[in-house]
């Protein structure tokens, strides 16, 4: 990494990846953690779990984050989330899990975790969701990224305000092609991820959002006819939606 690649939002990053190593060092499954021996692991990589700082191979971390049956999921996620955070940072996790990986987050109720553990996690998010809005080498795409924080925190509230108020073109850019990923979800009144909860409250505030602050930002980008007629469309209610001359449907 360059001088140059080291921005703000970088290096906030990078601090909030020790962060996560240092709050959570030592931590373990609780003691009488179990899973089922066919269809998770072994007893061998169980006691992985109730061992400290023991660095798991990638498929043993990639069951253990993706299991929903665990008896304590927030000690397992605590256990492995310095792994597991640099893990996705890095663009190691397929694309496609990123909502799972959010919803393994949320499972983990770490909103109600001691106030240190809690601030970490959200501090990492936060810091993530800032880079990747602006850095031209992020990993892992912004509307991935959105996906899995509204699916972690259970709400797209905060992520749509930093989105708001970072005017970088490279934030405009990410804007541009998350529209261009979301329009037909959008459209049929539906979110473009699969929600754990929520998902009419998280549909209805992404779409005022990006009636509101979309428009000027596409401009800025060079948008296509096409994407502005899907914000417009956004704010027209049933049947008027469907009977515009531009309703791609």
């Amino acid at each position: 990494m360059t001088p140059a690649d080291r921005t703000p939002a970088r290096l906030r990053l990078e601090a909030a990846l020790d962060g996560l190593a240092t709050t959570f060092r030592g931590m373990t499954a609780v003691p009488d953690e179990d899973n089922c021996a066919c269809h998770w692991g072994s007893a061998e990589e169980l006691a992985q779990l109730k061992t400290p700082d023991v660095e798991l191979d990638p498929d043993l971390l990639r069951r253990t984050w993706q299991a929903s049956d665990w008896r304590d999921h927030g000690a397992v996620l605590r256990r492995i989330l310095p792994q597991f955070a640099a893990l996705l940072v890095g663009g190691q996790v397929p694309l496609f899990d990123m909502v799972d990986a959010g919803r393994s987050f949320g499972r983990g109720d770490w909103r109600q975790w001691p106030a240190d553990q809690a601030s970490s996690v959200l501090e990492f998010l936060h810091a993530w969701w800032s880079d990747s809005l602006t850095a031209p080498d992020a990993a892992v795409p912004a509307y991935e990224l959105f996906a899995l924080c509204a699916e972690a925190s259970g709400t797209v509230t905060p992520w749509l305000a930093v989105w708001a108020t970072t005017h970088r073109p490279a934030a405009d850019r990410r804007l541009v092609e998350a529209v261009e990923l979301w329009e037909l979800h959008l459209l049929c009144d539906r979110l473009p991820w699969h929600a754990w909860e929520h998902e009419k409250r998280k549909l209805s505030e992404l779409s005022a959002w990006l009636i509101r602050h979309a428009p000027a930002r596409l401009v800025s980008q060079g948008a296509s006819e096409e994407l502005h007629h899907v914000i417009r469309l956004l704010g027209l209610t049933e049947p008027a939606r469907w009977e515009d001359p531009y309703w791609p449907c």
